[in-house]
């Protein structure tokens, strides 16, 4: 039994949800998104409430169950307040820059590296911390293209340098003069 699947969503006043055969649009003031539903998940729309049913007690019926859930949960969220990702940099010369809808990246390589945004992902530069933020209603899109931006230069265990996410936990290792 799936406590996840099985809690309702309360959508908000300025979030208006409709359902089309397996399609649900979820519409708010930042976007509006849409979503296929699997063929084994109902869902029913009430006033202001979303409850997520599924057909039958199959393992795939009940792990799809709490996924979409969740999946559903975030899209009335993500319409109404938005997500957020802050990604740091650190290392000497290692910085972030914004060319219009591209971010340009210098990260220690001998070519600078660059990244358009993808529809729907906002993006602010903090020079002084050397932070970037981005800002978007979707949380599957905006996750994926911060651990495509992190993928650029994961942080190396040694100096610790590296683009890593507000907060992670870097762990770091002693050099080899630590053996001795």
């Amino acid at each position: 039994m799936s406590r996840i699947g099985n809690s309702p969503i309360v959508v908000g006043d300025n979030v208006k949800v409709s359902l089309k055969g397996d399609i649900i649009t979820v519409v708010g003031p930042k976007a509006t998104l849409e979503r296929k539903i699997h063929p084994k998940i109902d869902v029913e729309i009430n006033d202001k409430i979303i409850n997520v049913k599924r057909q039958d007690e199959a393992k795939e019926s009940k792990s799809l169950h709490g996924l979409f859930r969740m999946l559903i949960s975030n899209m009335v969220v993500g319409v109404d307040q938005g997500f957020t990702k802050i990604l740091e940099v650190k290392g000497t010369g290692y910085k972030f820059e914004l060319k219009g809808d591209k971010i340009g990246f210098s990260l220690g390589f001998s070519h600078p590296c660059e990244m358009e945004l993808p529809k729907g992902i906002s993006a602010e530069i903090n020079k002084t911390n050397n932070m970037l933020t981005l800002t978007s209603a979707d949380k599957e899109a905006l996750g994926d293209f911060a651990a495509k931006i992190k993928k650029l230069r994961p942080v190396e265990p040694y100096k610790g340098k590296g683009i890593f996410y507000q907060g992670q936990v870097i762990r770091r290792k002693a050099g080899k003069a630590a053996g001795k």
